[in-house]
């Protein structure tokens, strides 16, 4: 480590951030002049990694940046339990061999962000998995009920007369001792996970560490603009999704939303930033923002400048002229009576869940084959014949009719 690091890191390490706890702690370890520790821990609950996740990576990696020890944690053992936070019934537990497969792709997407030769990935279940019962109660007993019911989670659903099964307790405690196993100077996360990570903080103390500097992230708004990201709620963009598909959707949030991605997402300076959205307010248009956005956030993901140079030259072929993306889903369809109709073609390809919804779609304009809008709920393809069906703005698939 080189004299680089002094406390002239703080103010960028706290961009984007919503709150350090303690501020001071972290000037202080700073001024140190060592490698600090840097943990966040993600569980694997679901397959793929997206945007929300990609705040607190982006994070991680800016303290790699300036020469930090990054540590990304996979709780495969935590998975196990359900993260409570936020919920206001008792998560489901995923089984062991949902963990391990949600593990893998972490594992070979977290580096579309993080530096590999500079990110230490570990599990949870190294220490949890040799942990015995006797272990675990020791560990229980550091914490009280009454603390637990501080978490505003807990209280509400214990006031709202809501079942709160004992294994929820423990996951603020195991987060909090993974602190403890990895030494951990400086720990992430979401707003929503300020209580786990200060009881990471006071298990640090009981065990004779320091303890950890706390740094929130703000949760990000999915493409609903309301709620936090989530796969759940399928208002969710994937890091690996395929280009065209992850330009559509980042062009498809809301010209407010758009500045909150450019702060915590975009590498783009403040100052460069800050002059963007004054050049909308004087009279600019938004989408030129939100195309350089949906660009540079391809770019990243997909290999380069040119995927994103790629991805907005196909968004606006197909939204401002109309064409269909140059790659798409194709499927064969079996004709009957010499040909098949557009609603069953929809509903066939998945383009919708049935044909009477098929059939709406024709009705309110929502449908064009090979561009042409469909008007005629009774409009068929003919066998031997392919056709591009197109749902609204973003959706398209080729069939081929046998």
């Amino acid at each position: 480590m080189t004299d680089a690091i002094n406390t002239g890191q703080a103010p960028l390490l706290k961009r984007g951030a919503h709150e350090i706890l303690l501020e001071h702690d972290l000037v202080e370890r700073l001024a140190e002049a060592k490698p600090l520790r840097v943990k966040a821990g993600f569980d694997p609950t679901a397959p793929d990694l997206h945007l929300g996740h990609v705040v607190l990576l982006q994070k991680l990696r800016s303290f790699q940046d300036l020469g930090h020890q990054v540590i990304f944690l996979i709780g495969d053992f935590t998975g196990m339990i359900g993260d409570p936070t936020g919920k206001n019934v008792t998560r489901k537990p995923l089984t062991r061999e949902e963990i391990a497969e949600n593990a893998r792709t972490y594992e070979a997407q977290v580096f579309k962000v993080l530096d590999r030769d500079r990110t230490e990935i570990r599990f949870n279940s190294e220490w949890f998995g040799r942990m015995s019962a006797a272990d675990l109660v020791k560990l229980a007993g550091q914490y009280t009920v009454a603390r637990m019911l501080e978490r505003d989670d807990f209280s509400k659903r214990y006031r709202a007369e809501q079942p709160i099964a004992i294994h929820e307790f423990l996951y603020p405690l195991v987060q909090g001792y993974d602190s403890v196993e990895l030494r951990a100077d400086v720990e992430l996360g979401g707003t929503d996970q300020k209580f786990n990570l200060l009881v990471g903080r006071e298990l640090q103390k009981h065990y004779g560490q320091r303890p950890q500097i706390v740094m929130t992230m703000p949760l990000l708004e999915g493409t609903d603009g309301i709620q936090k990201m989530s796969k759940s709620l399928g208002n969710y963009i994937g890091i690996t999704e395929p280009p065209a598909q992850m330009f559509g959707k980042i062009m498809s949030i809301s010209d407010v939303l758009m500045w909150r991605y450019y702060e915590l997402l975009s590498s783009r300076s403040v100052e460069e930033i800050a002059k963007m959205r004054g050049d909308t307010e004087q009279g600019a248009n938004p989408r030129d923002s939100k195309l350089e956005l949906a660009k540079e956030l391809v770019s990243r993901f997909h290999g380069g400048a040119s995927a994103g140079e790629d991805a907005m030259r196909d968004f606006l072929a197909r939204f401002q002229r109309h064409e269909a993306p140059k790659q798409m889903p194709e499927i064969e369809l079996s004709a009957k009576d010499g040909f098949i109709s557009v609603a069953v073609a929809l509903k066939e390809s998945g383009l919708t869940k049935s044909t009477s919804e098929a059939m709406r779609k024709i009705r309110a304009g929502a449908i064009r084959i090979d561009g042409e809008r469909v008007s005629e709920p009774t409009a068929s393809i003919p066998a031997g014949n392919a056709a591009v069906l197109q749902l609204g703005r973003r959706s398209f698939v080729r069939v081929i009719v046998r």
